[in-house]
């Protein structure tokens, strides 16, 4: 695989998330309780054998660059290829912010022109799976294809979510229909591309004539069906994408069942994260952990039911931890339940409150669209004060502290912000 150069894009802001993206970029969200987003693709690059990656990144990139730093649990800290991080810039050229995942690559085809690869293969940092490209390639040369497509079956009732396309029966791409109403086939688009090198320099020669986003979904990959020799790959493996709030919180609960779909405990598809030196978990005397995932450095003193525990996490007695997501340095205070939430980092959670309270499912008023299937979102280093009830479809911004609480109960669908009350937003 040393003449392929991988490509992940990883600028994206992640509004569908929130304020989980809130100060963080969409692939730099934790995700499993010790790994992020983008620890899937990177992991899925070392296992294939694909040491030379660049990343493309935009939106809120320190705590990316920072978790990647120079690759090393990935073993990309190598003298031959290795990994980059390639941000946009402006200069005298026509250069400018990136424009959609297209224009994120045109702008960096100087990097390419200078890689010695036959193949260029571009990746979704935001996307759950364990994959081997390094099956898709080979496939990709046996076919002397132009471009290979990697698609993946979608129950057709949810087929207008996703890019949409057709292959005969010789998996050659035939159409392409982007969110279809009436779906002509159940193979949805995974975002993954293995580019001839010289047919990606034609295919993106019209970027710099866009005034507006220019996709590979939307854009490229329609233009060039019938005019190269495009091909289907088939991925018959576990994969989601985790932009929404319920696919993220779903994709979390498929990793606690009894035989996940995705398996992490398969070391010929390891997923890689920075090492973080913690202390074994710790139960106390009346602990109880059923079904759920808890990281090192954890410290379980209530009851932890079908969630998943970051490291660092303590949830004191007579908590109750149950459906949830809970990440790094949170905790849980004594009597206090949590119940179908999601808890970003260095959350403290009063003893008495009810995080997810109630049967009232009224969407979030500020986000209907992204907060609307009964799960509550707690921001960064929010404060929340003792025996405050949090309803469903709630959203508690990052930072908030404990007298921005006007009231001991939030109705489900509000929200508590720093910016109501007239503070500075952080």
């Amino acid at each position: 695989m040393n003449r392929v150069v991988a490509m992940i894009l990883a600028g994206g802001a992640g509004e569908r998330l929130s304020i989980l993206a809130a100060e963080r970029a969409k692939p730099a969200v934790p995700f499993g309780g010790r790994y992020r987003i983008i620890d899937f693709t990177l992991s899925n690059c070392a296992n294939s054998g694909i040491y030379n990656v660049a990343v493309l990144t935009q939106f809120n990139p320190r705590s990316l660059a920072q978790h990647i730093g120079i690759g090393r649990p990935w073993d990309f800290d190598r003298t031959a290829g290795g990994i980059v991080l390639l941000q946009p810039f402006l200069s005298r050229s026509s250069r400018d912010w990136y424009k959609g995942t297209a224009d994120a690559v045109y702008q960096n085809l100087y990097y390419l022109e200078d890689q010695r690869v036959d193949e260029v293969l571009i990746l979704s940092g935001d996307h759950v799976y364990a994959m081997r490209y390094d099956y898709m390639i080979a496939t990709h040369r046996n076919r002397r294809a132009d471009v290979t497509v990697a698609v993946t079956e979608v129950p057709l009732e949810e087929a207008s979510r996703f890019g949409i396309i057709t292959i005969d029966h010789n998996e050659r791409v035939v159409n392409f229909e982007e969110k279809p109403k009436t779906a002509k086939s159940n193979f949805a688009s995974m975002g993954i591309y293995v580019f001839n090198k010289d047919i990606l320099n034609d295919c993106l020669g019209g970027c710099v004539q866009k005034e507006v986003g220019y996709d590979f979904g939307h854009d490229v990959l329609p233009e060039i069906i019938g005019k190269y020799k495009v091909y289907g790959y088939r991925f018959r493996g576990y994969w989601r994408d985790v932009g929404t709030i319920e696919s993220y919180w779903q994709a979390n609960m498929d990793l606690i069942v009894d035989l996940p779909e995705l398996n992490l405990y398969n070391p010929e598809t390891e997923i890689r994260t920075v090492y973080q030196n913690l202390a074994p978990v710790k139960s106390g005397p009346k602990a109880q952990i059923a079904r759920g995932l808890v990281s090192n450095g954890a410290i379980i003193n209530g009851r932890v039911e079908n969630s998943v525990i970051s490291p660092g996490v303590f949830v004191e007695e007579g908590a109750v931890v149950k459906d949830s997501i809970i990440f790094d340095d949170v905790t849980v205070g004594k009597g206090a339940i949590v119940d179908r939430s999601i808890i970003d980092k260095q959350v403290w959670i009063g003893p008495g409150c009810h995080i997810g309270y109630g049967d009232d499912f009224t969407p979030n008023q500020e986000e209907p669209e992204y907060l609307n299937t009964g799960i509550t979102i707690v921001g960064k280093r929010a404060k929340i004060p003792g025996d405050v009830r949090v309803g469903r479809n709630c959203k508690i911004d990052c930072w908030v502290e404990s007298a921005d609480f006007a009231s001991k109960l939030i109705p489900s669908g509000g929200s508590v912000t720093r910016e109501s009350l007239g503070r500075h937003s952080i």
